[in-house]
């Protein structure tokens, strides 16, 4: 129903920024929630942010809260999460994830690397 395509990560000093795309392409996107995770070496998936499916509604980690923000544009089917003050402790491979309705299944991008480093 939808295969979903991240973008933006690279190599980031502490302190830096970076903005993650994801776009989906598909026949769903504009009805479902979507959000963001990230998985670390040796250490289990977390969820960075989620956004209802009208953008009104976010939630974020306490992590990474006042620091990240998620966005979506649902012309474009274009999901965002912009970072700022990066920590080496945000480094990790970056996914996007789309919530199935209906008893549907979710959706996952194969994921975008960042690594903050100096």
């Amino acid at each position: 129903q939808v295969q979903l395509v991240e973008s933006g990560g690279g190599l980031v000093q502490p302190g830096g920024s970076l903005r993650l795309s994801c776009v989906a392409f598909g026949s769903i996107f504009s009805q479902n929630i979507l959000s963001w995770w990230r998985q670390a070496p040796g250490k289990e998936r977390e969820m960075v942010a989620s956004i209802s499916a009208s953008g009104g509604s976010t939630n974020y980690a306490d992590s990474v809260k006042g620091r990240f923000t998620i966005s979506r544009v649902n012309d474009a089917k274009t999901m965002y999460l912009q970072m700022n003050s990066l920590k080496p402790e945000d480094t990790a491979v970056y996914y996007c994830k789309l919530v199935g309705r209906f008893g549907g299944m979710d959706y996952w991008g194969k994921g975008t690397l960042v690594t903050v480093s100096s």
